[in-house]
């Protein structure tokens, strides 16, 4: 086992290194590395024997086989974001088209490690090419390779070793399998070279409620054991500072975190404007989990995780049992379903996606049931049946909107069992036509994730363009504001339930923009509760105007510092 990024010069005492922030708080420990495989490209020029390559192929499959059992033990015994983040890497390890080319190469008398790392390169390249949100599974993909490697020597799985003190993990990327484990009593933040604001790192690291900074420069300098402060409300990693300063700097945010821990809600600002502040949620087990926070209710839940890792579509009656426990668990609350959002980086076995040169631009969300109309139709039908069941109808909204027309004829569908009709604002094209969208739905849910990708035209897991995806850029803010003034002239609802609404100061921005909702990961509930209560919406108001004058993300965060602290 190796530690990457050795450095050559390590900065020096007191270096400030920049990145993206994603989770907000303040942390100071040494850091510390995933362990990891070296790259191995070939086992000396030997070719297996005719006679042997069989028994290698089997030893291959039988590898592979327990990697993603492994997986899939894990994402069992995980919840929310963990839990599908988990179960897609197990998908993919057993995903037929990489495990073939390697056992093609075995076939062709290439031992199994040297196949498993040429097939998995191979399939690296292809998904950086296509770049959107496949060439997220790059990561993915190499983990899986490490694993598989490390099954077929006999040595133990690659990972994030277990630190005897508190401690700052910081990687070049770091793979779902890494991260949905960790113990945030003993990795206290997470920074790391590449990943954008929505990358597995990042949805994770907000899961355990942990700050965390993306695609930092210079991160990969820093070595195992160096003392570091993370900021991640500011997106610096300050690296051996002053002791005494960073231990000051620490308190202040435990005391701030504090003070977030005794919000016991609702939602509204110091002035008393209300403000919904929700949970996003995968399953039974997150909901329950979140109805312990001061959540109003469920904001944003994903129905992914029922239908992905699946040959065949989940019945009605399996739907509706799952759709039912988060209803249950938020009895008499607010739970707003997201129909399937799959295709793209989630493909689903059973719906025969077509190949497709750009998929984060192709048939994935609402556009699915243009080519399986009864999938849609199935799980309206669940949907409504849990409602019953439970005595709780939610409302129901379609991912990837993108015209007025789409929204009139999922409205109609919701409404035919009797539900309530709502779209995600995730296309641009959405957010200039709220005002036409509003015409046929009851309400709106903005999407930051994808409306910062499609907006920027930058992948949103691109390390290179995280800067561009970072949910401050003004002119994704404006388009939040166009479809709040929407909404507000229309007299329905306007929320968020992209990872914007888990940043404390943002919410408060997007709060004097004129959202009605903010709906967040669990871990962050109660610190955008906390932060609203501490601001007056003239406050809001005022941080809300002096963003959308920005130019860029960085002076937008800026400027609502200055009104809000």
């Amino acid at each position: 086992m190796t530690t990457p990024s050795a450095s050559t010069s390590l900065p020096p005492s007191g270096t400030v290194l920049l990145g993206v922030p994603v989770v907000p708080g303040v942390q100071y420990g040494p850091v510390i590395r995933p362990g990891r495989l070296p790259v191995l490209d070939d086992e000396g020029s030997s070719e297996t024997a005719e006679a042997d390559r069989p028994a290698e192929a089997a030893r291959f499959k039988a590898a592979a086989s327990a990697v993603a059992t492994r997986l899939r033990d894990r994402a069992a015994h995980a919840t929310g974001a963990a839990s599908e983040v988990l179960a897609a890497t197990a998908t993919l390890a057993q995903d037929r088209a990489w495990l073939g080319a390697a056992e093609k190469r075995i076939n062709e008398g290439a031992p199994a490690v040297r196949a498993v790392v040429g097939a998995v390169e191979q399939f690296a390249d292809m998904f950086t090419k296509l770049g959107g949100l496949m060439a997220e599974r790059v990561t993915d993909l190499r983990d899986i390779r490490d694993r598989v490697i490390a099954e077929l020597n006999g040595l133990p799985e690659p990972g994030v070793p277990l630190p005897a003190v508190p401690s700052i993990l910081c990687a070049e990327d770091l793979a779902p399998a890494d991260t949905a484990g960790l113990d945030p009593t003993l990795v206290v933040a997470l920074a790391t070279t590449l990943g954008g604001p929505t990358s597995h790192t990042a949805i994770i690291a907000r899961q355990l409620g942990i700050p965390c900074v993306v695609a930092v420069n210079g991160l990969d300098a820093v070595d195992p054991g160096t003392m570091v402060l993370v900021d991640g409300t500011r997106g610096t990693i300050h690296v051996s500072p002053d002791s005494s300063a960073a231990g000051e700097a620490v308190a202040a945010a435990h005391r701030d975190a504090e003070l977030a821990a005794q919000w016991s809600g609702p939602g509204a600002t110091a002035d008393g404007h209300p403000v919904a502040v929700l949970a996003n949620v995968q399953d039974g087990a997150a909901a329950r989990a979140a109805r312990q926070t001061p959540a109003e209710g469920v904001g944003l839940f994903r129905t992914e995780l029922c239908f992905l890792n699946r040959d065949a579509e989940p019945t009605v009656d399996e739907q509706a049992g799952i759709y039912a426990e988060v209803l249950d668990a938020f009895d008499g609350h607010k739970v707003v379903v997201r129909t399937l959002d799959a295709g793209s980086d989630k493909p689903l076995k059973f719906a025969g996606h077509p190949d497709e040169a750009n998929p984060a631009l192709g048939v994935r969300g609402i556009r699915i049931a243009g080519r399986n109309p009864g999938i849609l139709q199935r799980q309206l039908e669940a949907i409504a049946a849990a409602g019953q069941r439970s005595g709780n109808p939610p409302w129901v909204m379609a991912p990837m909107i993108a015209t007025a027309e789409e929204a009139k004829e999922f409205a109609a569908q919701v409404r035919s069992h009797g539900l309530t009709p709502g779209v995600m604002i995730e296309v641009p094209a959405a957010a200039l036509l709220a005002d036409r969208i509003l015409e046929h739905v009851d309400f709106l849910s903005i999407g930051t994730n994808d409306l910062a990708q499609y907006t920027m035209a930058a992948d949103r897991m691109s390390a290179d363009l995280a800067t561009l995806t970072d949910p401050w850029q003004p002119a994704v803010l404006m388009l939040v504001a166009m479809a709040v003034r929407a909404g507000a002239a229309a007299g329905k609802p306007v929320g968020v339930c992209g990872e914007a609404a888990a940043d404390p100061l943002l919410a408060c921005v997007l709060t004097g923009l004129g959202v009605t909702s903010l709906s967040a990961a669990v871990a962050a509930v109660q610190g955008v509760g906390a932060k609203l209560a501490q601001v007056t919406l003239q406050q809001c108001r005022d941080a809300a105007d002096a963003v959308l004058t920005t130019a860029t993300a960085a002076d937008a965060r800026a400027a609502a510092l200055a009104v809000l602290g």
